[in-house]
């Protein structure tokens, strides 16, 4: 934590809460926006649906590949400029999206999105830590969690407006719009939260040094893997949303609008939840309450689909409470994962965003097309990721048992984390 933080920010913690979660945000904007003018794109730019698909994929690739170093670059040259820098080149590519007269333009330029997007989703995290003690940045960080779940509702509505009212060349320029407001909104209001003390020297034998030493340290791939695989058992959901809805359960598109309210309102409600349990409880056992309602949730979905005619009025449900299981443990196993090693919570947050998006990716790319036909196989393969996030914390609490034990100090000194 930075000895100054005092000073650095005034205000009240929410209102940093809000500025980081619109950074964080910034993401599922760049996706969720034009995800509704993927035809109208198509049609323009006289684009395949391999190619359309080819935007998104060129966007997620750039994004797993730079997260791997952009907090790594705030650990030596300060959280602000890496995501003022982040920023305004997000802003130049955006224009380049929205000047784009051919689909190979418009995979590069997305390309170029991706790269820069992670900048203030990654830093944000660090930034968190370096101004607050554990419980109160957990707090903040359930805050984050809590704003940042109402992006994937709004986006998509944003997008479909703006489609039908101007274009898809629009839907680029608004996203040019939130570039340049963040910028000047970070730019005016974001401090420099890393104390020169604890700057690493940008050397690339310092850097290999860091991403050996977390790469290697089971503690960190184990917390990494208890917060990412789980989130892909309501991801995949989302993942595989046209089928599941439209062909499985018979909703009309219209209708879809009414699983991403109940999943963003189970985040949002767990992400509340474990902000009224920071420093009431040790994050221990604020994450086993968040896999056992994960465990429970995802056990009833998977006898329901088996035993039960598959029906709306009951299988959205489970998601729902599956969202909010997830939400109610991620911040408290995010900041163990930053306190590992405090003078590297930039390039931590970059790994575990690394290893998050990686699994991501395989997910979307490899598990739904396999599995969304079938409401039975959709169950059984999140829980079969949800038990890949419990294991890796079972496994964690096993070897090392002291990690979240306390709320003042929830990762003890690498002494004290040396196998009983």
């Amino acid at each position: 934590m930075n000895p100054e933080a005092d000073r650095l920010w005034r205000a009240p913690p929410w209102a940093l809460a809000v500025l980081l979660a619109l950074l964080g945000m910034l993401g599922p904007f760049s996706i969720d926006t034009y995800l509704p003018a993927f035809s109208g794109i198509a049609q323009t730019l006289g684009a395949t649906p391999l190619q359309m698909q080819q935007t998104l994929s060129a966007y997620l690739l750039g994004f797993a590949v730079m997260s791997l170093f952009h907090g790594a670059l705030s650990d030596s040259l300060g959280r602000r400029p890496v995501v003022l820098w982040g920023l305004a080149a997000f802003t130049l590519a955006s224009i380049g999206c929205a000047l784009s007269q051919t689909i190979g333009q418009l995979v590069f330029f997305r390309a170029m999105q991706g790269l820069t997007t992670g900048a203030g989703i990654v830093v944000s995290r660090a930034v968190v830590r370096d101004m607050f003690p554990p419980s109160q940045a957990q707090r903040v960080m359930s805050q984050i969690t809590l704003f940042f779940g109402v992006a994937p509702v709004i986006a998509p509505l944003v997008g479909g407006w703006l489609l039908v009212q101007a274009g898809w060349h629009s839907i680029f320029w608004f996203l040019t719009a939130v570039g340049v407001a963040l910028w000047l909104a970070n730019y005016r209001f974001l401090p420099e939260t890393l104390h020169r003390s604890q700057r690493q020297p940008l050397h690339l034998s310092n850097l290999l040094q860091g991403y050996w030493q977390l790469g290697l340290d089971p503690r960190f791939l184990m917390l990494a893997l208890a917060s990412g695989i789980p989130f892909n058992g309501m991801f995949l959901y989302v993942l595989s949303a046209p089928a599941f809805l439209g062909d499985l359960l018979g909703l009309a598109p219209t209708q879809f609008f009414w699983f991403f309210v109940l999943n963003i309102s189970g985040i949002m409600l767990g992400a509340w939840v474990s902000g009224r349990m920071a420093g009431r409880l040790p994050p221990k056992r604020q994450i086993r309450h968040g896999f056992v309602v994960m465990l429970l949730t995802a056990l009833v979905n998977l006898l329901a689909n088996w035993l039960l005619p598959l029906h709306v009025g009951w299988a959205l449900v489970p998601l729902m409470v599956f969202a909010f299981g997830w939400a109610m443990m991620v911040p408290a196993v995010t900041l163990l994962v930053l306190d590992l090693y405090p003078e590297r919570r930039g390039m931590g947050s970059s790994l575990q965003a690394f290893i998050g998006s990686t699994a991501n990716g395989l997910v979307a790319g490899l598990l739904a097309p396999l599995v969304m036909h079938s409401a039975r196989a959709l169950a059984l393969t999140s829980l079969l990721l949800m038990l890949i996030g419990l294991a890796s914390w079972l496994l964690l609490h096993r070897r090392w048992p002291d990690i979240g034990r306390d709320s003042a100090h929830p990762v003890p000194p690498p002494a004290a984390t040396v196998p009983r």
